[in-house]
């Protein structure tokens, strides 16, 4: 029986920086920007986290179920880097907030950016296995960025939001190709959190490593799937996007170890099977867990879907962990998605000042992992929280008491 993922919806918070701004404003070598290939990062608020993402993107996919297809959700994980403590998962807030039943299984998986693909997979092997008619996930990659990444190459970089997925028996969105993985992983010391208010790492060994894992993932794909040809296989492709940019030289660096061609033809590829997935990363910035997730978004709202489309994905966790799997995409999973409006959300984020986003991360600190006490006094940016939050039924932290966090509909 297939499994797969039923449907799907981004959160793409409700504030935006420019790039070119942030890079002006910090003195930052303006040649790099083609490096990047961004326009524009969504910003988090001090009274967002992990969890507020992780609902927001997940509850318009609640809401559309019947109440018994709610009772049907038997497991709840958080594919996340920004846990909020070291045993209490994410999930259980989450499954408190969205009104889900008891009787399921809550838990939360990390493994860097590789997160969202650790619980989408476990959930397909958990859904798949089930002996329950109808039993269904909800798996969600959700992370919140550190503001630790001032005046570095990191910081333009840094998103937010999170990827909402339901898995089940009726996968539209995305259907699973059984058995159809490749897996590359080992220890690398790329990026890392060692403490909730840094991230730190080596950018150019991280760029390696990427690449490194994109061929060998692949190989070890085909060799699972003896038939499978880079060119011919997939209609499209979508890769983890950290940055847009990255994903322009490692498929480069892919075709060049298993299809070389000239360069305007492998350009003139990229732009038709590629090129798609990444529009949405260009406007929002890296998302984490939910990077390869929000790709998928992009590329399914930006491509005919009127048949039924191949897809090789391709995610990668720092530390590392990579794997290369295959899916269909579905007619009714185009239309699904469009439903949700992500281009429109995106096109409907607030504007932020250079002076406003530096009093948003100077708050945010607050929010981090290990605050024990604190109230989420949302007048110092009352112009976006009145104009983009007020009055919308999105969950915001309102408060920490005794470590635990309080949240309320905006």
């Amino acid at each position: 029986m297939a499994v797969g993922i039923e449907a799907i919806n981004a959160y793409v918070g409700r504030a935006s920086l420019g790039v070119q701004q942030l890079f002006e404003a910090r003195g930052l070598d303006d040649r790099r920007m083609g490096n990047l290939l961004m326009e524009r990062k969504s910003v988090n608020l001090p009274c967002e986290d992990p969890v507020t993402n992780a609902v927001n993107a997940a509850k318009p996919l609640v809401d559309a179920l019947t109440p018994q297809e709610r009772d049907r959700i038997e497991l709840v994980i958080v594919g996340t880097e920004s846990g909020l403590d070291f045993g209490k998962p994410i999930s259980t807030y989450v499954q408190h907030y969205l009104g889900l039943g008891k009787r399921c299984r809550s838990y939360e998986v990390k493994h860097a950016c590789y997160g969202g693909t650790a619980a989408l997979q476990s959930a397909a092997g958990i859904i798949g296995a089930s002996p329950v008619p109808g039993a269904k996930a909800l798996v969600i990659a959700a992370d919140a960025s550190s503001v630790a990444a001032r005046d570095t190459y990191w910081e333009p970089s840094q998103g937010a939001g999170s990827v909402a997925m339901l898995v089940g028996h009726d996968p539209q969105v995305l259907a699973l190709d059984p058995g159809a993985n490749g897996f590359h992983s080992f220890e690398v010391m790329d990026t890392l959190r060692p403490r909730p208010d840094l991230e730190a790492g080596n950018s150019d060994l991280s760029l390696m490593a990427y690449m490194e894992c994109l061929v060998h993932s692949y190989r070890a794909y085909r060799e699972r799937v003896p038939s499978a040809d880079l060119m011919t296989t997939f209609d499209h492709l979508v890769f983890h996007t950290p940055f847009a940019g990255m994903v322009t030289g490692a498929y480069r660096r892919l075709r060049r170890a298993e299809s070389p061609a000239p360069a305007a033809e492998v350009d003139a590829d990229f732009a038709a099977r590629v090129e798609p997935c990444l529009r949405y990363a260009t406007q929002v910035g890296n998302v984490y867990s939910a990077a390869l997730y929000l790709a998928l978004c992009s590329l399914i709202d930006n491509v005919d879907t009127s048949a039924p489309r191949r897809l090789g994905m391709f995610s990668y966790g720092s530390g590392c962990a990579s794997e290369f799997y295959s899916g269909v995409v579905t007619p009714q999973g185009g239309q699904r998605l469009a439903e949700r409006g992500i281009a429109a959300a995106i096109a409907d984020r607030y504007a932020l000042s250079m002076p406003e986003y530096e009093l948003i991360s100077d708050l945010s600190l607050d929010r981090m992992c290990g605050v024990r006490d604190h109230t989420y006094d949302v007048s110092p940016y009352a112009a976006v929280y009145d104009s983009h939050f007020a009055g919308r039924g999105l969950l915001v932290l309102d408060e920490v008491v005794d470590f635990h966090r309080r949240y309320r509909w905006s």
